[in-house]
């Protein structure tokens, strides 16, 4: 049966339009994206095919353009709208957090950092440069490392909060396990920054790790 034959109700597009983006399952949403499904099969059986070969939607959507034009029903008409998709959320994200924006959401915070940084095979430590109204001055990626550590110096940190005339820091990382647990090292690292950072008279503000999904706060930890 095609899906036009379903009732109304049932129909993604439709449960979209009534019930928000929100409410639909993983499938059903891809299925929207897919428009049509192929011989025998709807968008919906062929979105859960695809979610089953991939292993989950964050999975199709960081595919690179070789394994997502093998899968079938797609092609590189498909890979390049999902990847304009994709960007429009991370700039989306960014657009919240723009210079002079001032921060007074945490979980906006949040959301901004996990798009700038969950989907790095390879630990990334960046920062969010803010003045004395916590508004934005800049985010900037510091130091890159592989997929068990990057390694941070404090000097260069120092040098660069200095260098954009910041009153305050909010650092970032990512755990590319996704396990956004900190670690021994984190903790050493972010008490090593606050110290170093507190003698030019730079507030740390908060860490976040980003792990696949979920974010832990130093601050909520009352880590800092």
């Amino acid at each position: 049966m095609k899906i036009m034959d379903w009732p109304e109700e049932e129909r993604p597009r439709e449960r979209l339009l009534e019930h928000g983006a929100a409410a639909l399952s993983d499938a059903e949403l891809l299925a929207i994206f897919l428009r049509t499904g192929i011989p025998g099969k709807t968008a919906v059986d062929l979105a859960r095919d695809l979610l089953n070969r991939f292993g989950s939607l964050r999975a199709l959507l960081n595919a690179n353009q070789q394994q997502f034009c093998e899968a079938p029903g797609l092609g590189k008409a498909k890979f390049a709208h999902l990847q304009a998709s994709v960007e429009m959320t991370r700039r989306h994200f960014s657009e919240t957090l723009q210079r002079g924006s001032v921060l007074e959401n945490p979980q906006q915070t949040q959301n901004f950092l996990t798009a700038r940084l969950r989907d790095y095979s390879f630990e990334v430590f960046s920062c969010l440069y803010l003045d004395n109204r916590h508004r934005v001055i800049q985010f900037e990626e510091l130091f890159q490392g592989t997929i068990n550590g990057a390694s941070v110096h404090p000097r260069e940190v120092v040098k660069k909060a200095l260098g954009h005339n910041a009153a305050a820091v909010i650092f970032a990382h990512n755990h590319p396990s996704g396990v956004a647990e900190p670690s021994m090292a984190d903790k050493q690292v972010t008490r090593q920054l606050t110290d170093a950072l507190a003698l030019v008279d730079v507030r740390v503000l908060d860490h976040v790790v980003v792990g696949d999904g979920t974010t832990v706060s130093f601050a909520e930890r009352g880590l800092i």
